[in-house]
């Protein structure tokens, strides 16, 4: 991938932090590489390297900075515009690493040959498959050494090194300390208690982080998600052990704090890395505006609200029913039937501050009696048909190589339409080019008769049509400021135009009307 040495050049010298996790600096005197807000005294231009990668700087000979901390970037973009191939394998590898046969497996699921893919790598991020996935593990390693008091052995299993002599190798060779020199180092600001952990991740400003919790708030499981006094929170559930996350903004460090507790720290990368996808920490908010302030309706909204990203989630199935239960109702009718799913379905779960339920799995809901909390016939068949699908492994929301065929997949399933899937596709799958056709509320942000002319309109927003629609659902054009813009979506929550293409008349029902009592809701069509 070729930098422009020159734009990198004025970053460096800046320490700019909209520039931070895009490029790193190769220091020819000291050996070290660096990010670009680096507080060490600026080095001479001609003893300076630059690299779309920190892999690739490793690669190159070069050893990563202990003041800057490399391992805590937010994640390079390096990869955009790059083929989908190098995308969907950086995906796969930032899931699993090259667990279970390594950079030939990872090929051949991506239907290519091994060398092809070391050579796309190597075009593209100027390293090869095994030299991102290992940097990307000393670097969660490092990151476990200075933010946690986990025993050594425990991180190198965390980080999947597997042995404590490959650990002290690797930590040592890299960064020329031992494990214990470098804790020494490090200035841990508090201690948690025994299975807790902080951490901090970064991101590159802007964030809107009142809007990204606001759109979390009004679609958070009674008794599996929570947000208030600006944290969000929710209970997870992962290879049979369960705990939580709560996560706040810290504005000072551009980052977001991250409070866990999980029992198995051999989870801990997997927990991580999927928190940065569910808050879209890794998004270039410089390219997107880029791309999208050309259009007159979304210029305004992007000044009003600069740093908007699209929510993940936990859990692709999770996500998926919530989706389908949002169809045809109120956001606010969705969310109380899904926590009605959680608590009746659900695995009780006895964590402090409003958590009571881990999600049901595939398992439960398959063959759930789920008419009887309110549901009715129809939907209740699409969700356990859902579920049933992801239990014969027909659809899969993890390791995903092709999301289309996925989507194939989705709309074969009666009751999920193309609304659905591409939604489920723009939280759940991550995809920024993913985008709901036909829905209402886009088309009323805009003014326009049908949904051809939203099809059309939306082409000049490639790729970013998901980042696009989050604008159009939740800024209006003509709000000034930020409380203005929070007050909006505040109320505009129990009408949002996320149910799909539906009547005016179906987004004012009453969402009090879901009572069980009367043994169905009205299935508006």
């Amino acid at each position: 991938m070729n930098l422009d040495w020159q734009v990198c050049s004025r970053a460096r010298l800046s320490r700019d932090a909209r520039f931070d996790g895009k490029f790193f600096i190769g220091v020819l005197t000291s050996r070290v590489y660096c990010r670009s807000i680096c507080p060490a005294p600026t080095a001479k231009e001609k003893n300076c390297r630059y690299y779309p990668t920190a892999a690739a700087a490793a690669e190159a000979g070069f050893r990563p900075c202990l003041r800057c901390r490399p391992e805590c970037s937010p994640g390079t973009p390096a990869w955009l515009g790059t083929p989908n191939t190098v995308s969907r394998a950086l995906r796969l590898i930032s899931e699993s690493g090259l667990e279970g046969g390594g950079i030939e497996v990872l090929a051949e699921r991506l239907g290519i040959g091994s060398r092809h893919l070391r050579r796309l790598f190597l075009q593209h991020l100027g390293a090869t498959p095994v030299a991102v996935a290992r940097t990307r593990r000393l670097h969660f390693a490092k990151k476990l050494i200075d933010e946690t008091s986990l025993a050594m052995s425990q991180i190198a299993l965390a980080s999947g090194f597997g042995c404590v002599r490959r650990f002290n190798a690797g930590i040592s060779k890299v960064y020329h300390r031992t494990p214990t020199q470098i804790r020494r180092l490090a200035r841990q600001t508090e201690n948690q208690p025994e299975n807790h952990y902080l951490f901090r991740l970064r991101f590159r400003p802007p964030y809107h982080w009142e809007g990204v919790l606001a759109f979390l708030a009004a679609r958070a499981t009674p008794g599996v998600e929570a947000v208030e006094r600006g944290t969000y929170r929710r209970s997870v559930f992962l290879n049979g052990g369960h705990g939580y996350f709560e996560v706040s903004h810290n504005e000072a460090h551009h980052a977001l704090e991250v409070r866990l507790q999980f029992g198995d720290p051999r989870s801990l990368f997997f927990i991580v890395e999927r928190i940065r996808a569910m808050f879209d920490l890794n998004a270039d908010w410089a390219a997107i505006v880029s791309s999208l302030k050309t259009d007159p309706a979304l210029a305004p909204r992007l000044k009003a609200a600069p740093g908007l990203r699209v929510p993940g989630c936990w859990n692709g199935f999770e996500l998926a029913v919530r989706a389908i239960l949002g169809q045809q109702i109120t956001v606010r009718g969705a969310t109380v039937l899904a926590g009605r799913i959680a608590t009746t379905f659900g695995q009780p779960l006895s964590v402090a501050n409003g958590l009571t339920h881990i999600f049901p799995a595939p398992e439960v809901l398959a063959d759930a009696a789920l008419t009887r909390i309110g549901l009715p016939g129809a939907r209740a068949e699409t969700i356990r048909a859902l579920a049933r699908a992801v239990c014969g492994k027909r659809i899969c929301f993890e390791g995903i190589v092709n999301s289309d065929d996925l989507l194939i997949r989705l709309c074969e399933i009666p009751g999920i339409g193309k609304w659905t899937a591409q939604y489920i596709a723009m939280r759940a799958l991550g995809e920024p080019d993913a985008f709901p056709f036909g829905d209402l509320g886009l088309l009323r942000a805009l003014a326009l008769a049908n949904p051809r002319e939203l099809e059309r309109r939306a082409e000049a927003w490639r790729p970013w049509r998901a980042y696009a629609a989050m604008y159009l659902w939740n800024v209006p054009a003509e709000c000034q400021g930020r409380r203005t813009q929070t007050r909006f979506m505040q109320q505009e929550q129990d009408i949002s135009c996320e149910n799909g293409p539906q009547s005016a008349d179906a987004r004012k029902t009453n969402w009090d009307n879901l009572s069980p009592s009367r043994g169905r809701v009205t299935h508006l069509s």
